[in-house]
């Protein structure tokens, strides 16, 4: 089977560095993560195919993309010239003639395996193929491609039409110039990325995320706050300035830099790290944790809570582009 190839002058581009000219985006799987890639890659001008097998998918794309193209108009002010989205029934023709690929199927290895070799099928050699995996390592999911090197992973934080990080990270045949070229698509589109040195599970915020609730989940647990205070502890404590600033940056500004911190708070964070609670997800934990977080909603249900975050994230994130450290 011939290969479709891009032209010559979109393989320059990408080597150049330059800011992208209106590509034209393949979105395979089309759930809650694929329709907010869709909606972040049309709104900064990109032309989106996609291709999902299950049915109704023509309905959440006039249902769903509207909403999401509003909450980018309000956060980036209205897009001048979005590009269009299309759905399509054959995986061939969703990848005709595509630039740059964001897979969003299952996490599971061998359909992920099976998906991408589909993918291969139907885009040229230097078409970048970005998998939105949270959990599975690139190594394993390129291990079976017929270009390994152009495999990356480009995994998106909730919700993706907003929040700007996204991770990126090659596997063992992953080509470094595959991730270059993939990290200036996201910052094309106003993301965020950070690019890991090597693969490590849970990538990079989930493990950062991890750390901290392991502890905020054992003190649940052992009784020692609520859900509700813990909660409120962050959100009103390191929250705002390590939103604006990060943890690094915000601690050297409490002393004479980083270093100077370190050296005078160092006993006080090994004290706590020393006595760091051991958290297990066990049937009791879980309903003590359950409960609690019930109680700190107050009544709100979960529909209520995502309208009042996702509009609550576009004032948060307008002030971090504006005074943002990082």
């Amino acid at each position: 089977m011939e290969r479709p190839q891009r032209s010559v002058s979109c393989r320059a581009r990408w080597e150049k560095g330059l800011r992208m000219d209106r590509l034209t985006i393949g979105i395979v799987g089309f759930g809650i993560i694929g329709q907010r890639w869709a909606a972040c890659f049309a709104h900064a001008g990109h032309d989106v195919r996609v291709y999902d097998p299950a049915e109704g998918q023509e309905a959440v794309l006039h249902e769903v993309l509207p909403a999401l193209a509003a909450d980018l108009d309000s956060l980036k002010g209205p897009a001048p010239a979005p590009g269009a989205i299309r759905l399509f029934p054959t995986m061939a023709e969703t990848l005709e003639g595509v630039d740059f690929v964001q897979e969003n199927g299952p996490e599971d290895l061998s359909l992920k395996r099976r998906l991408l070799a589909e993918i291969e099928n139907h885009i040229g050699d230097e078409v970048i193929v970005a998998s939105s995996s949270s959990a599975l390592l690139v190594s394993d999911i390129q291990a079976e491609c017929r270009v390994p090197g152009r495999i990356v992973l480009g995994h998106p934080f909730n919700p993706v039409h907003l929040m700007p990080l996204v991770e990126i990270v090659g596997g063992k045949a992953t080509d470094a110039q595959a991730i270059a070229r993939a990290r200036a698509v996201y910052e094309d589109i106003g993301k965020k990325p950070v690019t890991l040195n090597r693969e490590v599970t849970g990538h990079l915020a989930l493990r950062l995320m991890g750390a901290m609730w392991r502890e905020a989940i054992a003190l649940v647990r052992d009784g020692v706050a609520s859900v509700e205070d813990i909660d409120r502890a962050f959100m009103y404590g390191p929250g705002p300035k390590w939103t604006l600033q990060g943890s690094f940056i915000s601690n050297s500004l409490n002393a004479d830099g980083i270093e100077d911190f370190l050296r005078k708070y160092g006993p006080t964070y090994q004290a706590i790290w020393d006595t760091l609670l051991e958290a297990r997800l066990d049937a009791d934990t879980i309903r003590a944790v359950s409960a609690s977080t019930a109680a700190a909603a107050h009544g709100r249900g979960p529909e209520e809570l995502r309208a009042a975050r996702d509009a609550g994230l576009v004032g948060i994130l307008r002030a971090v582009a504006e005074h943002g450290a990082l």
